[in-house]
């Protein structure tokens, strides 16, 4: 209750002009939404911030630009929907550019692998999201490519929702009966794992296509790109991949490719 109240009362307080300012000016589909959603997206917004540790690494200082505008993302992805503010996520880390991540992986008769691998972005099931700052802005100022880091990783915390780990279905049919629950599911797999092959093979292929190559890796991988193509190239994905734009439609409740501009 006590939480409930907290949040209701964050949400209702105007958000601080500065704030305002800076969403203003780098989240360019904040000028998209229709009134309703851009109050809707500052309470949200305003709740994040009051929930979430920003931590910056490698140096890195952590500002109310970076926080409002990593914010503003993460939030956009809960409009319209019920939502508990990313309950498992604790912490957002910020570092400069790309960082590396050492791995170590079992090749066989007891020889263990270590190797490292660069990231723009890892989102973790055990509470925290790692962000490159300049991926991030790159996503905010250039959305037309279709790749934004930061709404990729929190698909992915939002994909960990319903268990833990990320498989590419997100908890579905919140409010509604279980039969129609069921049905949604059962809509969703076909329609997921349709366009999940088909992009595997067109990137086998070499072919060009407005998902990314990377959603071909896993189905968790795959929800997470088409994420990033539903609010950046929605009208695109709209025209080319119907089926999969309606069922990222009914999930997020919004329609991107309505908005503003996006026609």
């Amino acid at each position: 209750m006590f939480k409930n109240f907290r949040r209701t009362r964050l949400k209702a307080t105007p958000l601080p002009a500065r704030w305002r300012r800076i969403i203003e000016e780098y989240c360019l589909f904040y000028s998209k939404l229709s009134k309703a959603d851009r109050k809707e997206l500052e309470g949200h917004v305003q709740v994040f911030l009051a929930e979430k540790q920003f931590e910056g690494c490698g140096g890195f200082k952590v500002l109310d630009e970076h926080r409002v505008c990593i914010a503003a993302q993460a939030c956009l992805l809960l409009l319209h929907r019920q939502t508990d503010y990313y309950p498992g996520l604790r912490s957002i880390l910020v570092y400069p550019a790309a960082f590396v991540v050492p791995v170590t992986r079992h090749v066989g008769h007891g020889v263990m692998q270590e190797n490292h691998q660069v990231h723009a972005g890892l989102a973790s099931p055990e509470g925290a999201v790692v962000l490159a700052w300049d991926d991030v802005y790159r996503g905010l100022v250039t959305p037309e490519d279709g790749h934004n880091v930061a709404l990729h990783e929190f698909a992915h915390q939002l994909d960990f929702e319903d268990g833990g780990y990320a498989d590419g279905i997100p908890l579905l049919g919140e409010g509604e009966s279980m039969s129609k629950r069921r049905q949604g599911q059962a809509e969703w797999s076909r329609v997921m794992r349709a366009e999940y092959e088909q992009l595997r093979a067109r990137a086998r292929r070499g072919e060009p296509t407005i998902l990314r190559d990377y959603g071909a890796t896993s189905p968790a991988e795959f929800f997470a790109v088409a994420t990033e193509s539903f609010f950046c190239r929605a009208h695109e994905l709209r025209r080319i991949h119907p089926e999969l734009y309606e069922q990222m439609e009914r999930y997020y409740k919004q329609d991107p490719a309505a908005w503003k501009g996006n026609g």
